[in-house]
């Protein structure tokens, strides 16, 4: 039986470091080995060391594991992760092979030292172990040839994505010998577990995602040239107006590196088969003159562009001298930029009557008609690109999907109009009366795979109204989808968010709290509070405050379980509504935080009060445990707008509880979440508003306004820093009373009202908030 839990990884690079840190994110217990280094350091010499010691001997691995603590590379969830990686080497440490149901090789991209390292390891692996590579190009069938034959029907190539912890894609290609049920259990282990998108490719240079990416790139470059067009030109033509990452072309190879395009391109042009491929895949003089003075992109802060002073420049593909970007003047882009949809987007790209438009068509047509030649040779079906540009390219439409969307009948004739030859899996289409690549009625909830557009598209809502609608999930759940601009709480969210707390108590076994936006919820209307506060509306605030403390105060004591489902972006008021959910299906990507000290505030809706009582919890029974260290936690974490860089470290930081539950698919989130409501169901939660809880009182006010005093005193936050958090202390310690005073939820909820709406007349707070408006970043005044 097919289990995996213990996982090794061969080759600490840039991508075996990666993927051993992300197995350990998935919970499974990993080895990382890496070859012994055939010289000593002069370093290391100086410190009496040999070509003997363990430390020497596994520095290579080592340098993985010092970039698995940097919280800068951001490959492990929370630091405690690394607890799961044992690192070692490929001489002492064979043995630790035998333990591993899953064996990843990541090292050089040289067949001849893969193969070596198939045979050296294989006698130490177990009989049913998977053995996968992560190679980007090289023949899964060519690897093969080496393994044992009863290790053939186990191995297949794994190629992750770089970061593997972030890109989604994961690419399966079996080998001829490939066990068909092997195939399937690692599709869904990966799905599943590591929360991957996996698309399956055939054996052919490149597989999918890189053999179309490095195409569309090439093409781009090309074109550039032959329309006479500047570089920070193609970049604007070629962003998110048709549906490619707001980079552009030239700034996103800046940022992946020249020097992996020209590894990358070679590779396919000396590869595939065809001579007009080959044609597109040759790099111009520039690009090579460009390598050989070692203007790579980021990683050697300059490339295409680069920083001078507060300016970007861009380069002169002649001189290669920089100089300040121009202004990108074209009317279809003007007119794609006020356009709000996609497809009118696309319309105005491809349609305009001017360079930049013939030039964006002239890219696109070539990209589809090559996407298309691919199946069945390299993939099976149009998903299967589409889904491999949008998972590992960042595209937000595959190209079968942009067909679609600029009309395939229409776009055809044009192409044939223009002498192009179309391929067959396009006529075909054709022929048989079809008129686009997708059904766009077919996308209803099947599995465990579900999405709130899904669901909003399937049936009639049970309640809606602008900004929020109640579905159903099925099996008598309900599901609050939240879908107001940029996902954040509104009156109308409030509202609906009161209906149908009454309408699940009611006739549902319980509500799971969903939202359609890129990211959970941003926030609260900002600008609602802004306006209100300049108009000195204070019982407009109240008001407003009041309503939203109501609503999570309804969701915490809803007689039926509520499940939140935060991802992405989950912050101030997003983070409060998920804390008051009784329970919490996390998607691992989730970056939540109550953050309103950004903006000269602190959490009124109930946030502060809730982590209060969180980090209290253990602390409360017992009259005689001192409070100091449990709120002094939350008062740190307030006052400094800590955001979690996952969802396991918002459970660490005490955001969410040790029993809420780690969701590595987004795909799956709300199945999970669905699956905790019926589970909780059967069980009587009783939960009572009037309980009492333990505060610190005034002692410890004093102890927390002593501790800002001397951080402003030491320069490591300004007065009004000092003022803004002396009234989040004010909460948290529950105000002017006795220590140890028993004090409701309601309390601690007026106290957090109070100095909410307090902050809101203060000058300072409104310049951060106006700053926040205008520059989307924190202003410290």
């Amino acid at each position: 039986m097919l289990d995996i839990r213990k996982a090794a990884v061969i080759g600490s690079g840039v991508m075996g470091g990666a993927i051993a840190a992300h197995l350990a994110n998935a919970g499974l217990v990993v080895t990382l080995l890496d070859i012994v280094p055939a010289q000593l350091l002069d370093a290391e010499a100086k410190k009496g060391l040999t070509l003997q010691d363990r430390v020497v001997r596994n520095r290579i691995v080592l340098q993985a594991k010092e970039k698995m603590q940097n919280p800068k590379s951001m490959q492990l969830y929370t630091k405690t992760n690394l607890e799961r990686v044992t690192f070692g080497n490929l001489d002492d440490d064979l043995e630790l092979l035998r333990q591993a149901d899953w064996v990843v090789e990541a090292v050089v991209e040289n067949l001849p030292i893969k193969k070596e390292l198939f045979i050296k390891i294989a006698p130490y692996l177990k009989p049913n172990v998977i053995l996968t590579s992560n190679t980007s190009g090289i023949s899964v069938n060519a690897m093969s040839e080496v393994l044992p034959e009863e290790l053939k029907p186990n191995f297949l190539i794994t190629h992750f994505f770089n970061p593997p912890r972030h890109m989604r894609l994961l690419e399966l290609i079996p080998s001829r010998h490939t066990a068909g049920g092997l195939l399937e259990y690692v599709t869904e282990f990966c799905e599943e577990k590591l929360g991957k998108g996996v698309v399956l490719a055939k054996d052919t240079p490149g597989f999918i995602a890189n053999r179309v990416g490095t195409y569309a790139l090439t093409l781009t470059i090309h074109k550039m040239l032959e329309y006479g067009l500047r570089f920070e030109e193609v970049d604007a033509l070629t962003g998110s107006e048709i549906g490619r990452p707001n980079t552009g072309t030239f700034r996103l190879l800046d940022m992946v590196g020249l020097d992996t395009l020209n590894h990358v391109a070679p590779y396919l042009k000396s590869n595939v088969n065809s001579d007009k491929e080959k044609a597109v895949l040759a790099l111009p003089d520039y690009i090579g003159k460009m390598l050989a003075a070692g203007y790579l992109g980021d990683k050697c802060k300059q490339g295409f562009y680069k920083k001078v002073e507060a300016e970007t420049w861009v380069i002169d593909p002649v001189t290669l001298e920089y100089g300040p970007k121009k202004a990108v003047e074209s009317a279809g882009l003007a007119a794609a930029k006020a356009a709000k949809s996609l497809p009118e987007k696309l319309d105005s790209m491809i349609n305009a009557e001017d360079q930049a438009g013939r030039f964006v068509w002239d890219c696109i047509k070539h990209t589809l008609l090559f996407a298309a030649s691919l199946i069945p040779a390299v993939a099976n079906d149009a998903t299967a690109i589409d889904n491999a540009m949008k998972w590992g390219y960042n595209w937000s439409v595959g190209p079968f999907e942009l067909w679609d969307l600029i009309g395939v009948r229409k776009s055809v004739e044009r192409m044939q109009a223009e002498g192009e030859t179309i391929p067959a899996l396009v006529t075909d289409l054709l022929a048989a009366g079809k008129t686009c690549f997708y059904d766009k009625d077919s996308a209803v909830t099947t599995g465990e795979k579900i999405t709130v557009m899904q669901l909003r598209k399937q049936s009639e809502p049970i309640l809606a109204n602008a900004d929020a609608s109640l579905l159903d999930l099925g099996d008598g759940v309900a599901c609050f989808a939240l879908h107001s601009p940029n996902s954040s709480i509104t009156d109308n969210a409030i509202a609906l968010m009161n209906q149908a707390i009454s309408e699940v108590e009611a006739n549902y076994k319980g509500m799971v709290i969903a939202s359609s936006g890129k990211n959970f919820c941003v926030g609260a209307n900002l600008q609602l509070v802004l306006g209100l506060a300049q108009a000195k509306n204070w019982a407009g605030l109240e008001n407003l405050v009041s309503n939203f403390q109501d609503m999570n105060m309804n969701l915490k004591y809803c007689s039926k379980p509520v499940i939140a489902t935060p991802y992405a972006m989950t912050l101030g008021a997003g983070a409060e509504m998920a804390m008051h959910a009784r329970q919490v299906c996390v998607y691992g990507e989730t970056y939540l935080g109550l953050v309103e000290i950004g903006v000269g505030l602190l959490p009124g809706g109930g946030g502060t009060k809730e982590l209060l009582l969180r980090t209290t919890e253990t602390a409360q029974a017992d009259a005689k445990v001192d409070l100091t260290p449990f709120v002094s936690k939350a008062f740190e974490t307030i006052s400094t707008g800590k955001v979690s860089a996952s969802g396991s470290d918002a459970i660490q930081i005490g955001y969410l509880r040790s029993n809420d539950i780690l969701v590595m698919n987004k795909d799956t989130q709300l199945h999970q979440a669905k699956a905790a409501v019926l589970h909780q169901a059967q069980f009587l939660d009783p939960k009572y508003r009037t309980r009492q809880y333990r505060v610190g009182g005034r002692g410890l006010l004093a102890l927390c306004q002593y501790v800002l005093y001397n951080k402003k005193q030491g320069g490591f936050i300004s007065p009004y820093d000092e003022y803004v958090a002396g009234k989040i202390a004010h909460v948290l310690c529950g105000g002017n009373v006795a220590d140890n005073t028993l004090v409701t939820e309601q309390y601690l909820l007026d106290l957090e009202k109070e100095m909410f709406v307090s902050l809101c007349g203060e000058p300072k707070t409104q310049e951060r908030m106006i700053h926040m408006l205008k520059t989307g970043k924190p202003l410290r005044n």
